[in-house]
């Protein structure tokens, strides 16, 4: 198998995810994520591409093409996502000179196979998906899962891509607004997108109608994270995007989302991550 150095697919900073969970651990064996990966400004082009698993790429920025086997060679641009599985050919990346922002996991597993029977029609066709900030958290939150090395985190990404796929499927047949969702997933989307707010937990079980205990409860049961843990978990996925594609100092970004003191800030990120802000940024993200 050909392999690409980093330098070789993009000339930014790569963010790739590797499960390391004992498959014998996880309760969720029908379905497992086993990488995923943010390719932000791809250039690279994949010809006679052959691929062992599955995997779904979703494109949130720039535009290219797909195309499998000796098929017709399908547009791609911002909103679009495809498959990549076995027993075919691909030849896809984007244009010429251009470049495009990618998003990936890949799975093994015979769930897929149920897809395939009853939602997941047409796989060799690009779709269409909407790019907005409920779109990123969720891809951000499958990494935050797939990294923490807890086999019940790893469940979880499991399951919430199989939601976040049947979204996607959902909305391709412009129906995005009936797909199901559950509350849970509803609350934890309405977090996400309150990130920059100045939200407080009890202002958010009041939105939903729950108590704060409740949303305390409901929190833990799904992410395994306490409230207050979750919430600076999703900050520190979102701070490190801004450090690797922004030039915006330490204190500015943790007062963007939310931190009035810069060292608490930057204690909580190391915490999470394993190193300072300053370090994240100076390795590019490694």
């Amino acid at each position: 198998m050909t392999k690409y150095m980093d330098y070789m697919i993009s000339s930014r900073p790569l963010r790739t995810f590797n499960s390391i969970v004992d498959s014998s651990k996880l309760k969720v064996k029908s379905l497992i994520v086993i990488n995923g990966g943010h390719l932000p400004g791809r250039t690279l082009q994949r010809v006679d591409a052959i691929f062992n698993d599955w995997a779904f790429v979703v494109i949130t920025e720039g535009t290219g093409y797909y195309q499998v086997n000796d098929g017709m060679r399908q547009r791609v641009e911002a909103g679009t996502w495809f498959c990549l599985f076995p027993g075919a050919v691909f030849n896809y990346g984007p244009d010429d000179n251009g470049y495009w922002d990618e998003y990936y996991f890949t799975v093994q597993g015979e769930r897929v196979n149920e897809w395939l029977e009853n939602w997941l029609s047409s796989p060799a066709l690009t779709h269409k998906a909407t790019v907005d900030g409920a779109l990123f958290h969720k891809m951000e939150m499958m990494f935050m899962f797939i990294e923490s090395g807890v086999p019940s985190n790893l469940d979880r990404a499991s399951m919430m891509l199989e939601s976040f796929l049947y979204e996607l499927v959902a909305g391709s047949d412009g129906k995005e607004e009936g797909a199901p969702k559950t509350f849970v997933l509803k609350v934890i989307e309405d977090i996400s997108k309150s990130l920059y707010l100045p939200l407080e937990p009890e202002e958010m079980a009041n939105k939903h109608h729950i108590s704060l205990s409740t949303l305390r409860r409901i929190i833990h049961e799904y992410s395994g994270y306490p409230l207050n843990e979750f919430i600076h978990r999703l900050k520190a996925a979102e701070a490190r995007n801004i450090l690797l594609n922004t030039e915006m100092t330490v204190k500015e970004i943790g007062e963007l989302l939310g931190y009035k003191d810069t060292f608490y800030f930057s204690r909580v990120f190391k915490k999470i991550t394993g190193v300072s802000p300053k370090s994240y940024r100076d390795r590019g993200g490694q």
